[in-house]
């Protein structure tokens, strides 16, 4: 509905339009994590998360590759421009929400399910109210409470990548023909996701050996080199208002602002597949709650995000987001060491996984 409504956009639908989106998208990720979950093991949680995740992405190279090849040189998108492109990305949508009525159902060991059954209430019976408890329960425990630091820099880098950057891009009058470079700029990020996400998922089974932590690290190092080159390269006020200034101490560089996207795109996905792979370990039996916690906490630092970037100046954005990234890194390594610990356990043969992780799993 919301990319119908663009058709033929008039204010009212739009923001009709924009309240279904974000209700719907709460729904399907919580939805596409669950099942991700359940049709994994602790041993192919971080491949299928990497592989889910680079087929996700391959929308924004598409995207932008078709923005990037048929609107140069074009100003102003006229409205048969408009009509196409929103019609056909309307069938697409529609397409694909009758694909996932295809989605096989999983399969539940005999054994499995009679252990479910027996001295619990399944989970599929309790109400909504029960479920919101359990969610809001769930928030409070440590591990959520460190994980939730991690889920706020997804949120806040989200908002940056997707709508501070190419702004910022746009605003630099200094990089020849800057419209044009948006839609590259999203190419590159979306080829940084779909090569973090392919290498993730093929040595998945790598990464639960060697642990998540040294995948985060590789996406806290690209982050952070990104951040420190975009504040070398793009002027401080492009956020808020074109500028024809320099970046920190350097001219603003086409090459360089096209390849902080792909370092963008490449942290972003080093960072939520291993947010899905570790959520998908801890919560195995009950990971809808644990989802939908981390697509709150994502959006609500996203929308907070959406809200200040527009009026603070590019350098304070980028310490918040440098801080935030420093805090979610750590917050995510002592969540990883402790579930490493655990998995050792396992492995030995003492299966301390309800003692463990104290509060976490619900009888």
């Amino acid at each position: 509905l919301f990319i119908a409504s663009l058709i033929q956009p008039l204010a009212a639908t739009l923001y009709i339009g924009s309240s279904l989106v974000g209700l719907g998208a709460g729904v399907l990720w919580t939805a596409q994590g669950n099942f991700l979950t359940i049709n994994s093991d602790p041993d192919t949680i971080a491949r299928n998360s990497g592989i889910f995740w680079a087929l996700l992405q391959f929308s924004l190279l598409f995207g932008n590759l078709y923005v990037f090849l048929q609107l140069q040189g074009v100003s102003i998108i006229s409205d048969e421009y408009r009509y196409i492109i929103y019609s056909v990305l309307t069938v697409v949508c529609v397409i694909g929400t009758f694909a996932l009525l295809a989605l096989r159902k999983p399969k539940v060991a005999e054994e499995e399910e009679l252990a479910m059954n027996v001295g619990s209430k399944n989970a599929s019976e309790e109400g909504p109210l029960q479920a919101f408890k359990r969610s809001i329960y769930l928030l409070t425990t440590k591990e959520m409470l460190l994980l939730s630091a991690v889920f706020a820099y997804t949120g806040l880098e989200l908002t940056f990548f997707s709508g501070v950057y190419p702004t910022c891009i746009g605003n630099t009058r200094l990089i020849h023909n800057p419209d044009k470079y948006i839609g590259l700029a999203g190419i590159f990020v979306g080829i940084g996701e779909i090569i973090g996400g392919a290498c993730f998922g093929i040595f998945g089974k790598k990464t639960i050996r060697h642990g998540r932590d040294p995948v985060i690290l590789l996406g806290f190092i690209s982050h952070l080199i990104a951040f420190f080159l975009i504040f070398m390269n793009i002027p401080e006020i492009a956020p808020i208002s074109a500028s024809e200034g320099h970046g920190f101490i350097i001219q603003p560089s086409t090459t360089l602002a096209v390849a902080c996207s792909f370092l963008l795109g490449l942290g972003d996905s080093s960072f939520n597949t291993q947010i899905y792979s570790i959520l998908g370990f801890m919560y195995t039996e009950d990971s809808a709650p644990a989802f939908a916690l981390f697509k709150f906490v994502q959006s609500l630092f996203a929308a907070v995000a959406f809200f200040y970037s527009g009026h603070v100046m590019l350098q304070w954005q980028l310490l918040v987001l440098v801080i935030a990234l420093v805090f979610g890194t750590l917050s995510f390594f002592m969540v990883e060491w402790s579930t490493t610990t655990l998995n050792w356990q396992l492995t030995a043969g003492h299966d301390d996984r309800f003692e463990f992780f104290d509060g976490i799993c619900f009888d």
